[in-house]
């Protein structure tokens, strides 16, 4: 089933209590790699502007999970974007063998791919079935994956509370950034100026 992601406001104030203090820096570039590489904490918002940036043109994320049998499982969930606050939400149906997966291993993965690049979400996973927040969340757009609409038994959120984020973006068209790898192949040099890339830690 492809499921619903969004993300919550009303979870604003209880994640910032939780997040992690300290101050960004700035790391290396990558070598060889042309691209402009940072590393910075939750409070550098350009970064967070580039992590929504990513988000705002998603329609589809990938979720990664790992089964009791300790094998990466990756599903395809359609993504409805709301404000990044450092939450993503997902509808789900409880019991699926997504469910199980977090269950046993919180850890997970969103990987996003966007015309406004790439994104790499790691987090903490948890089911939530409180009947107030998915009221808050419910869309027509989740009514069409559950027989019974909203009262259907199976109704549940899957919550990601994203820890790292890392993205790759560029202001050229990707034509042009393909050109670059080419003209880097043929003539035998690396790639530049093919963009930014960098990590945020909420």
């Amino acid at each position: 089933m492809w499921n619903v992601g969004m993300s919550a406001r009303r979870h604003r104030t209880a994640r910032a209590r939780r997040r992690r203090g300290g101050t960004g820096r700035t790391g290396p570039p990558e070598r060889g790699a042309g691209l402009r590489r940072t590393v910075r904490s939750m409070t550098d918002t350009n970064e967070l502007a580039h992590v929504a940036e990513v988000l705002d043109g998603a329609r589809i994320a990938i979720l990664t999970t790992q089964s009791a049998r300790s094998h990466l499982v990756s599903r395809p969930l359609a993504l409805v974007q709301r404000d990044f606050d450092g939450s993503v939400w997902f509808f789900t149906q409880d019991p699926s063998p997504k469910v199980d997966d977090v269950r046993s291993h919180p850890q997970v993965n969103v990987a996003v791919d966007s015309k406004g690049g790439y994104l790499s979400l790691s987090g903490k996973a948890e089911i939530v079935k409180d009947p107030a927040t998915i009221d808050e969340l419910w869309t027509a757009s989740a009514e069409a994956w559950f027989d019974q609409g909203r009262q259907d038994p199976t109704v549940a959120l899957l919550h990601v509370d994203v820890e790292t984020a890392e993205y790759w973006t560029s202001d050229e068209p990707r034509a042009v950034t393909l050109l670059k790898y080419a003209k880097a192949a043929v003539t035998g040099g690396h790639p530049k100026n093919v963009g930014d890339n960098g990590t945020v830690a909420l």
